[in-house]
């Protein structure tokens, strides 16, 4: 045995020699012709196919999106290896994902085909030049690889699956987020989205709730018919009512059932209509873009009024609005009205799909109509005032009710008055650990029974001047007939 060893040894050291000699003295010609016959060789031999993906994409070190996907699929499929890696989830700061560590692998099936997944990476040497020392960080990437006979089936087919299961598997994953681009940046930042708002608590007849249910579900469908149609993958709202109606809370909910992102537009904070399309272009699919109050975030509707002629004494005032325009414009925003309508619905609005704007108002009327036409403003969405079926939503939300002997009096008081979702709201939660539904309840009766005797006493002056405008009117037709 000690012989054997020996032999082994020595013609072991005996190929290394002689490697080295040849690679030192061997023509670079011949050199690159023996490497390419090795390969040859050796594809010749091998009878499997690899395909790469690394983590990053060219000299720039940009992420490549195929390398996180991928990471995401073998995260639930790395069943049968041995070294796992916990990374915190990019997109859960609450979870951690389990993935190949580096040089393992384990096996996938599809269609009955094994596949052999391997984790590798690649370390860069420092770089230096001068006083500096750079360190790049290692490369890391995912080798598959399969039988050449089933290229087809896995390039086409298998690679797809993966793709399609990655990404379900990221959305599970991932957590909303809500960006905003105030405070006068031109970049998107944002915070993560933990609204608690679902459609189940909003204060609203249930067939409206189920009406804009069907809507947005309808909407998340609609790939391949919007395709068909030849339209773009978005869907304008409208919401419009009284302020303290639930506009900012339906947007939450809507975010919560389609699991979406919310982008926030400030529109006092874009300096004019460029900066207006990069920010649209930075947001992503699967997102609703809202823009609050848009009856008073901008003068959108300056452009389309005539400037009436002023009189003469009224020349220094004009030249004061004059001054404060112009320090508006040149501190303001310059976004205008032909620049927030292509962001709606032209060219630029269709580069991302799977998105919903909307715009919230408490005062349709002020808005221009080529705001609100169909086709921008797809669906108008109204929220008025509490109605009873609003208020047991709230009653059940705050003090856990579905009934109470007191629910009578306020159905009956809830339909002679106006008041907003968020006065009730406001009424029915417990000041103090000492009251109770029932307190809360009594409270809320009381707020409404003030509520209507104003509106009487609002009516009954209303008539009172009506009538002495009426009596004053007919005193100076008679003084007419008189004179």
């Amino acid at each position: 045995m000690p012989e054997t060893w020996s032999a082994v040894g020595s013609a072991l050291v005996t190929f290394i020699f002689f490697w080295d000699m040849f690679r030192r003295y061997c023509p670079p010609g011949l050199h690159r012709y023996l490497e390419k016959c090795t390969a040859r060789l050796s594809r010749f031999l091998n009878p499997n196919i690899q395909v790469s993906i690394h983590e990053y994409t060219g000299n720039h070190l940009r992420p490549h999106e195929a390398y996180s996907i991928v990471n995401a699929y073998l995260s639930s499929n790395s069943i049968d290896a041995k070294r796992l890696k916990a990374e915190m989830a990019k997109e859960n700061e609450n979870k951690l994902m389990l993935s190949m560590d580096e040089y393992e692998e384990t096996a996938d099936v599809f269609n009955g085909v094994q596949v052999t997944w391997t984790a590798g990476k690649v370390s860069t040497p420092p770089r230096t030049g001068g006083f500096s020392y750079y360190l790049e960080p290692d490369r890391r990437f995912y080798k598959l690889k399969f039988h050449k006979c089933y290229k087809k089936m896995m390039t086409e087919e298998y690679l797809e699956h993966v793709i399609r299961k990655g990404r379900e598997i990221q959305a599970r994953n991932r957590q909303r987020k809500l960006y905003t681009n105030g405070h006068s940046k031109s970049y998107w930042s944002h915070i993560v989205f933990e609204h608690p708002a679902k459609f189940a608590t909003l204060a609203m007849e249930p067939e409206k709730k189920e009406e804009i249910i069907d809507d947005l579900l309808t909407f998340t469908k609609s790939k391949d018919y919007y395709a068909r149609i030849g339209k773009a993958w978005k869907r304008g709202y409208l919401l419009y009512g009284p302020p303290g109606t639930g506009k900012s809370t339906m947007i939450a909910a809507m975010a919560n059932l389609l699991d979406y992102d919310v982008y926030d537009l400030e529109l006092t904070s874009v300096k004019d209509n460029t900066e207006l399309r990069k920010l649209l272009t930075e947001t992503t699919t699967k997102s609703i873009i809202v823009i609050e109050d848009i009856d008073c975030s901008l003068d959108l509707t300056g452009q389309r009024t005539k400037k009436e002629e002023k009189p003469a004494e009224e020349k220094p005032e004009k030249v004061e609005k004059k001054s404060s325009r112009k320090e508006k414009e040149e501190s303001g925003s310059k976004v205008t009205l032909s620049g927030l309508l292509n962001f709606i619905d032209g060219l630029w609005s269709a580069c991302a799909g799977e998105r919903l704007i909307v715009f919230t108002t408490n005062y349709v009327d002020k808005l221009d109509p080529a705001l609100t036409r169909r086709g921008r403003m797809d669906k108008h969405i109204e929220l008025s005032y509490c109605k009873y079926e609003g208020f047991k939503v709230l009653a059940k939300n705050y003090l856990e009710l579905d009934g109470h002997p007191l629910f009578q009096s306020i159905e009956q008081l809830i339909q002679e008055v106006e008041i907003t979702p968020a006065d009730v709201a406001e009424n029915l939660m417990p000041k103090s650990a000492k009251e109770g539904p029932e307190q809360c309840l009594q409270n809320l009766i009381c707020i409404l029974k003030e509520t209507k005797n104003r509106k009487c006493r609002e009516d009954k002056d209303a008539e009172t001047n009506d009538d002495a405008e009426t009596i004053k009117d007919a005193a100076a037709v008679l003084d007419t007939h008189a004179m």
